[in-house]
């Protein structure tokens, strides 16, 4: 048994915590605010790789793919533990075009992830609008994933801190900022011994740099989404400008508007009203209809795109889990799977060297 201590309370790093204390760890988990209050909680929720990356397969795409595999259960295993029910919805998802020219890009996305046993059909525009009635009539296609899921956010991140709490993880809430010394973190009120630490605090993580003595080329994407009261899709819809997906509560979410705005999660009328305008083409219902909610969250993006996970080669003991950029709650599984395995020297199942910390020069 190990004593680890995690530094960052969104979905990562409570994720990890789950995975390693049933493993039977000692684990205690730093978060300097509130956990699930940044990124985690902000999230749409959405389980789509095969709709979100667009690029010929690559390890990346067969890492989101994989943590899309145990998802399942991974969610019962969480609701298990918690005592919490949240919604996990296997919806499938549409891919949409508005024009015969963009058939072609859809007819090869289709043809390589089918390499990959992925489950997709091109539908036409009737059959589109057969599974989703409410869609705009300009809709001329779709890619049809039928594995493709998405989760509650919030409920899941809260049923991921229950669980840990439940397993008995020590849960330290308000630490401020944690440093590291002698390799204990220590934050204003103590400080913690442990064998091994995992930073997994999101944008948050690039002011370690100089302290772990390696480059973590890592900055704050604002992601801005609204919500509306409307009637119920079906399933995740996907255009090239973004997404919509109903959730149990009622709600659409429309999703998102990305800019650089440092730490600053306020919206914006640009960033809403770029949603707004896309949205009401998407479906045409919404055209007479407010957002009831606009809110935005900051994901951690890394300068080559791909997240960092792994041992820092220049401090032993560090393990690096941060930079999902946004796809933090597809990755919470599979992330959690390999940081544990890590600590236990098991041989990983999943290659992993794209995503390795020393693979930016050091400072």
């Amino acid at each position: 048994m190990a004593r680890i201590t995690i530094i960052g309370g969104g979905v990562i790093g409570l994720s990890i915590a789950f995975e390693c204390r049933k493993r039977g760890h000692e684990i205690t988990l730093v978060e300097a605010q509130q956990c699930g209050g940044q990124a985690s909680g902000a999230a749409a929720g959405m389980l789509a790789p095969y709709s979100e990356i667009e690029e010929d397969p690559d390890d990346f795409f067969r890492l989101c793919q994989r943590s899309l595999q145990i998802f399942p259960k991974w969610q019962e295993e969480v609701k298990r533990h918690s005592d919490i029910d949240f919604e996990y919805n296997e919806s499938g998802s549409l891919y949409c075009i508005y024009h015969e020219a963009d058939r072609l890009s859809l007819e090869t996305k289709q043809a390589w992830q089918q390499k990959f046993h992925v489950k997709s059909k091109l539908l036409t525009a009737e059959e589109v609008r057969e599974k989703e009635p409410e869609l705009s009539e300009d809709v001329v296609a779709a890619l049809w994933c039928p594995e493709e899921s998405h989760i509650y956010a919030p409920g899941y991140v809260a049923a991921l801190l229950q669980a840990c709490h439940n397993l008995g993880v020590r849960i330290i809430e308000n630490a401020g900022e944690a440093k590291l010394e002698n390799g204990s973190v220590v934050t204003k009120d103590e400080r913690i011994e442990s064998e091994e630490v995992v930073l997994a605090a999101g944008a948050w993580s690039m002011y370690w740099e100089n302290e772990l003595g390696c480059s973590l080329p890592i900055f704050p994407i604002r992601g801005q989404i609204c919500a509306y009261e409307a009637p119920v899709l079906n399933h995740i819809i996907f255009t090239s400008q973004g997404y919509l997906v109903a959730k149990a509560n009622g709600s659409v979410v429309a999703g998102a508007s990305e800019d650089i705005a440092d730490f600053d999660t306020n919206v914006t009328d640009h960033g809403i009203g770029r949603l707004e305008k896309w949205s009401k083409k998407v479906m045409p219902v919404l055209d007479k209809m407010e957002p009831f909610h606009k809110w935005a969250g900051l994901r951690p993006a890394t300068q080559d795109g791909f997240p960092l996970i792994g041992r820092v080669v220049e401090k032993p003991g560090i393990i690096l889990a941060t930079g999902h950029y946004r796809n933090g709650i597809l990755l919470s599984p599979i992330t959690a799977k390999i940081v544990a395995d890590e600590i236990d020297q098991i041989p990983q199942q999943i290659a992993i060297g794209q995503f390795r910390p020393n693979r930016f020069q050091s400072i």
